[in-house]
């Protein structure tokens, strides 16, 4: 893990993943899809983005730290050395509940279950309570739930699953029955969809859609849509006050809408959306938009 993320060069978990600070994940809040996208995109990564969702509360925001896992085709012989490797590491349950004890405060658990349906909920209303309880958070799960009114009743599961289904996952070999699927890796290299999820990815999902932004480009996408929502603010006050038209401020800025935008930004910046810091490089920088 510690070897893909090189580019992070902050703290980690004692697990080896990178951990982006909480300031960054309460200003990641307010960012919006495409500005994210856009951020992402400048920087080389193409395959970030993924929606087709079921939501459960679609009206809250989730962000967190991406904690992956990932589910094969059952395999009997394969369970059985993970479960015996389980027993020797003292974990506890069967192996959908792994990860979820692993679940640190604002994590966000990541599971690709291959989209498995009929019986392939491995969560419910009990293993979801837990990923709560440890997380606060909710999860993006490629495969199905169950107990949905359950898991409705907890207040911030803002979570991102592909189906709900009724049916029950048999995912050990204690249960008895045919081998559903097989955990076979926790905090690697997980793909969701069309992307590559990282142990440590910041997780910003709403509006339906899902984006997963690489740890060391965090900063830059929030600093990037709090400049992005101060311009905005500028350019529609200006407009309502029909001091410039909507292709002025849709364009490059001239040097004295420029300078408008700074001593606006001064005027009110005890009052503005944004760190003091990012209106500080504003001004010492410039950044009009183009």
């Amino acid at each position: 893990m510690v070897e893909y993320t090189k580019a992070w060069t902050g703290d980690r978990f004692p697990d080896g993943r990178p951990k982006v600070p909480d300031d960054i994940l309460d200003r990641m809040k307010t960012v919006t899809l495409e500005e994210a996208w856009a951020t992402l995109r400048a920087a080389g990564f193409m395959h970030q983005y993924e929606d087709g969702w079921y939501s459960i509360h679609p009206d809250q925001v989730l962000v967190g730290r991406a904690l992956t896992a990932v589910w094969m085709p059952g395999r009997p012989d394969v369970e059985k050395e993970i479960e015996e490797q389980g027993v020797e590491d003292h974990r506890q349950g069967g192996t959908n509940a792994w990860p979820v004890d692993m679940l640190q405060p604002r994590d966000v658990y990541v599971g690709d279950h291959f989209g498995l349906k009929q019986d392939g909920p491995s969560i419910g209303d009990n293993v979801g309570n837990a990923i709560y309880a440890r997380s606060g958070n909710g999860i993006v799960y490629d495969g199905a739930v169950r107990d949905i009114n359950g898991l409705e009743e907890l207040p911030n599961f803002t979570s991102f699953v592909r189906y709900y289904d009724p049916s029950h996952h048999f995912g050990s070999l204690a249960s008895g029955r045919l081998l559903n699927s097989t955990m076979v890796s926790i905090n690697g290299p997980t793909r969701i969809g069309q992307v590559l999820v990282m142990p440590g990815d910041v997780v910003l999902g709403r509006n339906g859609g899902v984006i997963f932004i690489p740890p060391q480009l965090a900063e830059k996408v929030v600093e990037y849509s709090e400049r992005t929502h101060l311009e905005d603010m500028f350019g529609h006050q200006r407009l309502r006050e029909k001091k410039y038209t909507a292709g002025q401020i849709d364009a490059k800025w001239t040097p004295e809408i420029e300078q408008d935008y700074h001593e606006w930004l001064k005027e009110n910046e005890d009052h503005l959306p944004a760190p003091k810091s990012t209106i500080e490089e504003i001004l010492k920088g410039g950044n009009s938009p183009e």
